[in-house]
């Protein structure tokens, strides 16, 4: 999946080169606690209900930190990740 980026920002100098080092981007759409005994229960089919609502902003982590909030949204068939808030940036 290709990306877009609505605008580009100025870099601080020197950043130069860092910009081609790879991060892991995961997205996290909702997370439960279960016993071991009902993850081991889990067939093909099984439903594991999520502490979200439907319509809830999904999270965004690079390297395992939280960065932005957004909406999933689909692709060219393929699932992606619409941002609608950059934490720690002004709105």
């Amino acid at each position: 999946m290709t990306t877009t980026a609505p605008q580009q920002k100025e870099c601080p100098p020197g950043i130069e080169m860092l910009l081609d080092v790879p991060v892991s981007l995961s997205v996290e759409l909702g997370s439960c606690q279960m016993s071991l005994r009902d993850v081991l229960q889990l067939t093909v089919g099984s439903v594991v209900q999520l502490d979200k609502i439907a319509d809830a902003p999904v999270d965004l982590y690079v390297n395992q930190k939280l960065i932005a909030r957004g909406e999933v949204v689909v692709v060219e068939e393929k699932f992606g990740i619409k941002i609608s808030e950059v934490l720690g940036s002004p709105q």
